[in-house]
């Protein structure tokens, strides 16, 4: 019966692992005793982080590095597990990018496929190579990595908002459609979060955002959503399904 509250034992591919709330992920998967694999189109960052995890954290973390903004990279990655592992039973899509941009910026359009082939199109993509795959293991769980503006809007953004927004349908539509096979989708949206997106803000700024926008008065850590994504993933979140979660400090909900 203790089982249903571990995952020790299960495979996870984690993409967008090698740095921020992936790694975190990645790192919470392992120490609670999964097997663990992390992709990034960044190689080196890739391979260096799987090391440092698994010395860190104990348990397997495996680099393989893939572009997931192409059909290819995809394929490629979800070949690479298929031919390491007999199921899959954790898939977590993370890997993000944000390109802000106006609408009427003369590059709208690339900015506008950069990132849907990203965050939208690559985790539908990479679901789909791997779906057969998920299919075998006993508990499977997909979680998609959404964001606060997948639940409004900021200016400048419309891209990463509108693929945000795509992300929470697709996960809705794909526990309906796979909820007869027990796979469960979920979704969770970071708000804001300490990570490498947003490094570059001023503290005092950060301090100001918080205080005007966020209940709990600061920004998150990813180990916080590290935390939501593992509970999704748990044998007993069996009858959880198409949830969204906001791992945002109460931003959503504040009104004043």
């Amino acid at each position: 019966m203790k089982d249903i509250f571990s995952i020790k034992g299960k495979v996870a591919l984690v993409t967008g692992g090698s740095r921020g709330i992936g790694s975190m992920i990645a790192a919470g998967f392992l120490s609670s005793g999964a097997k663990v694999y992390i992709s990034s189109r960044k190689a080196d960052a890739c391979d260096e982080t799987a090391k440092k995890l698994s010395e860190e954290y104990g348990g397997e973390c495996i680099s393989i590095p893939a572009d997931v903004s192409n059909v290819e990279g995809i394929e490629a990655l979800a070949d690479a597990i298929k031919a390491k592992e007999d199921k899959l039973d954790i898939l977590i899509n993370n890997a993000g990018i944000a390109l802000p941009t106006s609408i009427d910026n003369d590059d709208f359009e690339v900015y506008w496929d950069k990132t849907h082939n990203v965050l939208l199109k690559g985790q539908a993509i990479l679901i789909r190579e791997c779906l057969p795959f998920i299919e075998k293991s006993n508990t499977p769980r997909i979680v998609n990595i959404s964001s606060t503006e997948g639940l409004g809007a900021s200016p400048m953004h419309s891209p990463y908002t509108s693929a945000k927004h795509g992300v929470i349908g697709l996960t809705r539509s794909l526990a309906v459609e796979l909820g007869k096979k027990g796979i469960t989708v979920n979704c969770i949206c970071p708000g804001p979060i300490n990570t490498a997106m947003t490094e570059k803000i001023p503290d005092k700024d950060k301090e100001i955002y918080s205080k005007r926008r966020v209940p709990l008065r600061r920004y998150g850590d990813p180990e916080e959503v590290a935390h939501a994504t593992l509970n999704f993933c748990l044998p007993s979140s069996s009858f959880i399904t198409g949830a969204v979660l906001a791992v945002d400090g109460g931003l959503t909900i504040k009104r004043a």
